[in-house]
């Protein structure tokens, strides 16, 4: 991104060895900042530092605690950005792309984004602060420039490039990129797409996306994540699921830490379901509302979720 003027927030690599330096770094500094696990870690790698203290303890989980194993022998020290997130989705053959409609995320685990990291826990879709304007800067700032890079350092990117933004007061800057949909993103973008989806994936896999296969309806969707309490640090499992039949039709749920035991269905992870509505026309307030009933009929034991979920749509 460096290389090719990809916008991100600045930053600093350091290795284990690296440690006394990492903590004379952060005495500085000033915050808040961005602590990352440089490596998988269940999308709980990352800590927003506000002070020194919070930034000790999180180089210490990495470099002295090993609690993220090998993704934790390096450290990304970034700089905070603030801004409105937003989850991009493009589907290219290498050369040319399709953009999904934009969604947002919500991936810390309390209401108001308070509290740890989480792997998401809930989205909806589309983001009504994102327009043709921003639509064209992401392309044109993010998008493009990082197709280009991979071609050029010959390796084209085919597939699902997902970008995670934040919309800053410069613009938009790059906080994450994946080579995969993104979750709970999907859940929401997805239902609101029509055309041919599979044989739009085929086309960019044969080197000449077809982007007239697939288009948004038009539609809104929220999803809730339903977790187990606890998450995103220790919790217990085996709690029957009641409640997931007799759903409205405007509901999906999808099963994601979930097993089926002597006929029925219990929990199995810390992210238990993600409950979907998918509305035919753009109303995010009422998406909500259907989303957020349909979940009331939902119970495990110690059963917990975010109750704001798509009121960042109008902040």
């Amino acid at each position: 991104m460096l290389v090719y003027n990809v916008p991100t927030a600045l930053f600093r690599i350091f290795n284990k060895e690296d440690y006394k330096e990492a903590v004379s770094y952060i005495n500085s500094i000033g915050y808040p900042v961005v602590i990352k696990a440089n490596g998988i870690a269940a999308g709980k790698g990352v800590v927003i530092a506000y002070n020194r203290s919070d930034a000790e303890e999180a180089i210490d989980n990495c470099f002295l605690k090993d609690l993220f194993g090998d993704a934790g022998n390096t450290v990304v020290i970034e700089e905070f950005m603030e801004g409105k997130e937003v989850s991009i989705f493009a589907f290219s053959d290498g050369v040319y792309y399709l953009l999904l409609p934009p969604a947002q995320d919500h991936k810390r685990i309390a209401d108001g984004d308070m509290g740890k990291n989480t792997g998401g826990m809930g989205a909806y879709a589309p983001v009504p602060f994102i327009g043709k304007e921003e639509t064209a800067e992401i392309e044109n700032e993010i998008i493009k420039p990082v197709l280009k890079a991979m071609r050029e350092l010959g390796c084209p990117f085919i597939g699902c490039l997902y970008a995670g933004l934040m919309m800053t007061e410069e613009g938009p800057k790059v906080v994450e990129f994946n080579c995969r949909f993104g979750d709970p993103e999907t859940q929401v973008i997805l239902p609101l797409m029509q055309g041919d989806f599979t044989e739009l994936l085929y086309s960019a896999a044969k080197g000449r996306i077809q982007k007239e296969l697939l288009f948004y309806n038009g539609g809104s969707s929220v999803s809730v994540v339903a977790a187990s309490g606890g998450y995103p640090d220790k919790y217990e499992k085996g709690f029957e699921i009641t409640g997931l039949d007799n759903q409205s039709e405007k509901v999906i749920i999808n099963h994601a830490g979930t097993k089926e035991k002597d006929g029925k269905i219990i929990t199995d992870g810390g992210r238990v379901l993600n409950v979907t509505s998918v509305l035919k026309n753009n109303d995010l307030i009422e998406a909500k509302k259907i989303a957020y009933t349909a979940l009331s009929k939902i119970f495990f034991e110690k059963i917990y979720f975010r109750k704001d979920i798509s009121d960042k749509a109008w902040q």
